[in-house]
């Protein structure tokens, strides 16, 4: 009989509402939050000002920079229209060669010849040009005026001029020389251009120009644009030795361009004289910070509204609560129940699961009406120790009854169910329902008890196979042998001394058959392996000299002078060899070739891998074969069973190494190698002796 307790049909959750907190500490929490927002206000204003700041300086340097790259190549195209316009006029020169005044190096009039671009025509700026001669480029005597008083003014002058004639003579093209000094050594404002011409690919000559770079800047920069910068021209050397008490420091409000006129290192100071004020951004600054203030009246005026969320958000963190801790648990049957053990919640699965309603279990306390009668006291135990301390974590599995009486076995995982404060009130269950687990553990037992049966079937047909495999050979010769003795014996057409090689022959064959029935015997009793340290090379010399005087083709082979250490099972390595070996002298005689076998041995001491390689010289395996050799009951012979190579490669597998198939180069036949993984530790020598 089921005793109903009394319940409370009411869902409440003003348990969990409980805060451990009062209404001071409610108080507190909204007016930390203000204070950490008008921090965060602050900070913005304060981060908004910087940034603006910032921007401006970064705004300013971009024009700067800018306007000194318009003005360098504003340069370097006037100085190449004026190269062009010594080109035009070196033309004319080699045109009038034959002229006496050409040949005294007196510069003709260049007006009416070219029309130059603006350093041509800016009064100035060009204070003496002439025409050299190729022939005449070292005399002193020919060329402009000013060209012989800057060779004599300063050696350095000399030596720049004489490199500027030469670049242009073998560089083939214009070249600068400057800034010329003067006998005191400081420099002057004048650069010389030389721009080559060259008649039919033969050099004819320089024309040079003396150019004022004061003036040509003067005329190269606009009026707007000096009204808002400020341009200076600098050397090299004026870079490298800075004026006493000057700083090392690089001015940032001032960029620094190169003319990159070839034979010249001259650089143009460019800065701004007067700095537009940026409107825009002070204007957004403005804007922003209203709305900051109007941002902080907002939430002065939402501090107002806090008291009445606080009681929604209270009951929000609640049901929050409630859900998360069902979401901790599996989703399959939930149950919610407090630490006296009455039921506050399940979930649909659950009720389906035990076949009562939730409105009939909901405010039950122990004993639950879905016990089974004949458990109730265990059933308790169970429960009161998953009141005090909950479930680990493989859940705890125990037996309900349905409504309609059949048991189910279920497993139960519990997670605390806690208050929006962190106060635990009871536990949150996970039922899984594992009838059919148990029934499927119950089926895979019985099943497991047929496979080992099974097991023991296998073996042994394993043995039979591999009796019938390996017995196949010796037999059929044994039987051919003795056929052929009873004919002759029975045409008394033999005599003793040809009788006693074959009955010989025949004892070897027979004892080669007894000992594959005791070798597969050995292996079926023991199906663990054996492990102990082998030679390879003792091992394959015992196996190739008990096989020598066999049928079929010798195998050939090269031992190598030192031993190759292998941690394997003998009996099975033999085997191994035996079947490997056979197999390639079953097949050498079907080549194209003469028949032969080759073993190779060796040992890769940088992968600690033994590899052993048996070759025929047979017809191969073909690509399509390959991806199937190696599975049972697949054989390419007439009458084989197939499962040489199959158990070759569970041998090879149970000692960690491969066994592969290949086309070997120089017989033409088949390879199959075997890669086996070395001892750890060196071997003494009398380990593995045959």
């Amino acid at each position: 009989m089921i005793v109903t307790p009394t319940r409370d049909s009411s869902l409440d959750f003003a348990l969990l509402q409980k805060s451990v907190a009062g209404p001071s500490g409610r108080n507190r929490v909204p007016l930390l939050w203000l204070l950490g927002l008008l921090a965060l206000l602050v900070g913005s204003v304060v981060a908004l000002l910087l940034y603006l700041n910032n921007f401006e300086d970064e705004e300013v340097a971009r024009r700067r920079a800018a306007d000194a790259q318009w003005l360098e190549q504003s340069v370097q195209f006037h100085f190449r229209r004026l190269e062009d316009d010594l080109l035009v006029l070196a033309r004319q020169a080699v045109l009038q060669a034959g002229s006496p005044a050409l040949q005294r190096g007196v510069s003709l009039p260049s007006a009416p010849m070219v029309q130059g671009g603006l350093l041509w025509r800016e009064p100035g700026v060009l204070l003496s040009s002439g025409w050299i001669p190729a022939g005449q480029l070292g005399n002193l005597q020919v060329g402009p005026q000013r060209w012989q008083l800057d060779r004599d003014a300063h050696p350095d002058n000399a030596l720049a001029l004489t490199l500027m004639q030469t670049t242009t003579q073998g560089l083939r093209r214009s070249a600068y020389a400057g800034l010329m000094l003067r006998p005191d050594g400081t420099p002057t404002d004048v650069i010389w251009l030389a721009t080559p011409f060259f008649d039919r690919g033969e050099f004819a000559g320089n024309y040079l120009a003396a150019v004022s770079l004061q003036r040509a800047l003067a005329a190269l920069v606009p009026t707007w644009f000096s009204q808002t910068h400020s341009v200076q021209l600098e050397s090299q050397a004026a870079l490298d030795k800075p004026p006493a008490g000057a700083t090392e420091l690089a001015d940032p409000q001032v960029d620094r361009v190169a003319l990159n006129l070839p034979g010249v290192d001259l650089f143009l100071q460019v800065a701004l004289t007067q700095a537009q004020p940026a409107t825009v951004p002070r204007i957004f600054f403005l804007v922003a910070v209203l709305f900051l203030l109007g941002m902080l009246v907002a939430l002065y005026a939402l501090r107002r509204d806090f008291v009445k969320r606080q009681q929604v958000q209270a009951l929000l963190q609640a049901q929050v609560a409630l859900r998360t801790a069902m979401e901790n648990s599996v989703t399959i049957g939930l149950r919610a129940w407090n630490l006296q053990g009455r039921i506050l919640y399940i979930n649909d699965a659950f009720a389906r699961m035990v076949g009562y309603s939730p409105a009939e279990l909901i405010g039950l306390s122990m004993p639950f009406p879905y016990w089974p009668p004949d458990q109730h006291d265990q059933l308790v135990q169970v429960h009161e120790g998953i009141i005090q301390c909950g479930t680990s974590g493989d859940g705890v599995e125990v037996q309900f009854a349905h409504r309609n009486g059949h048991l189910i076995d279920v497993l139960i995982h519990e997670a605390p169910l806690n208050t929006a404060s962190g106060v635990q009130i009871g536990w949150m269950s996970s039922v899984i329902d594992i009838s059919e687990r148990k029934r499927a553990q119950r089926m895979a037992a019985q099943q497991q008890e047929k496979l080992e049966a099974s097991g023991r079937l296998i073996a042994v047909g394993e043995v039979a196979s591999t009796l019938a495999h390996e017995l196949n050979q010796p037999l059929g010769a044994l039987s051919s042998f003795a056929n052929g003795l009873l004919n002759r014996l029975n045409d008394a057409n033999i005599s003793l001394p040809e009788l006693l090689p074959v009955v010989q022959r025949m004892a070897r064959l027979a004892e080669r058959a007894g000992g594959i029935i005791r070798r597969v015997n050995d292996f079926a009793r023991r199906r663990e392996l054996s492990r102990q340290r082998l030679d390879l090379v003792a091992l394959l010399t015992r196996v190739l000299t008990a096989n020598g005087d066999g049928e079929g083709t010798p195998a050939q082979w090269s031992p190598p002078q030192q031993p190759i250490w292998v941690d394997a099972d003998e009996l099975l390595l033999e085997h191994l060899v035996n079947n490997l070996v056979g197999n390639a002298q079953d097949w050498a005689p079907h080549g194209a070739a003469a028949p032969q076998v080759w073993i190779d041995l060796r040992q890769d001491s940088a992968r600690q891998m033994a590899t052993l390689s048996v070759a025929d010289t047979g017809p191969g395996v073909s690509d399509e074969a390959r991806d199937t050799i190696f599975n049972a009951f697949v054989s390419r012979k007439e009458g084989g069973m197939g499962m040489g190579l199959a158990i070759c490669r569970s041998i090879v597998e149970a000692h960690h190494g491969s066994l592969a198939v290949s086309h070997d180069p120089m017989l033409g036949g088949a390879r199959f190698s075997v890669e086996l993984p070395l001892a750890q530790t060196p071997a003494t020598p009398h380990e593995g002796a045959p």
